[in-house]
């Protein structure tokens, strides 16, 4: 595996998932998902992987220095 793909799909997962949870918050309007709690959720778990993918990473990234 190359070593900018993980912290690529860290970075997205984590846009993804605040965008998802602020939709289903219904603070970002204009979608299906935008007051619902199951998409809050959902979101609220991408954004979770996605900094825990980021942050795992970044330090074996420093690690291997």
């Amino acid at each position: 595996m190359t070593r900018w793909l993980p912290p690529v799909l860290g970075a997205l997962l984590v846009i993804i998932g605040a965008v998802w949870t602020l939709q289903g918050a219904n603070l970002l309007g204009g979608s299906f998902m935008s007051g619902s709690r199951m998409w809050l959720v959902i979101g609220l778990v991408v954004l979770i992987a996605g900094v825990a993918l980021l942050s795992r990473s970044l330090r074996a990234r420093r690690a291997r220095r």
